[in-house]
């Protein structure tokens, strides 16, 4: 899935607003101004588009954790290694921030008319050399972040 489509609507499902966009980015040591912001949000096919690289869509996805959850204290200050972005690790991000359980999740994509079992919704979250892993599809996460806006914006 194409990495401004996952943040513009994460933005909408969660009613953030530019300023809470920008303090999230800030809550993972990312400054980034509103200018530099709203080209991201842009669709593919608007004039002014910047595309969303992993490595900024991963950043406001922590500061998304620590802007819902707070930050961790006692944890050691350890430089984290660049992790790949899958779509399976933009589920783990938001399962951690909206602080989601299995049943939570399901149900979410349930709101999209969209069925899955326990089993196929934890393979997504196994390690990858794991027999049961298994890759996240663009669909899912888009019937997960579909349901997510059903779930907050339609309460």
């Amino acid at each position: 899935m194409i990495n401004n489509d996952v943040l513009r609507r994460l933005r909408y499902a969660l009613e953030l607003k530019d300023q809470t966009m920008i303090d999230i980015f800030a809550l993972s040591d990312v400054e980034i101004t509103r200018d530099e912001l709203l080209p991201l949000l842009k669709k593919d096919n608007e004039e002014g588009y910047l595309e969303l690289n992993n490595k900024l869509l991963a950043q406001f996805l922590d500061g998304l954790i620590i802007y819902r959850r707070g930050k961790q204290e006692n944890q050691p200050e350890t430089p984290k290694k660049p992790e790949h972005l899958t779509n399976n690790t933009i589920l783990k991000k938001l399962r951690i921030a909206l602080e989601f359980k299995e049943e939570d999740m399901l149900s979410t994509l349930k709101l999209a008319d969209f069925e899955l079992s326990k089993g196929e919704l934890s393979s997504f979250f196994r390690q990858k050399g794991h027999k049961h892993h298994r890759e996240c599809g663009d669909q899912i996460l888009r019937n997960f972040l579909q349901g997510l806006t059903i779930r907050f914006r339609e309460q």
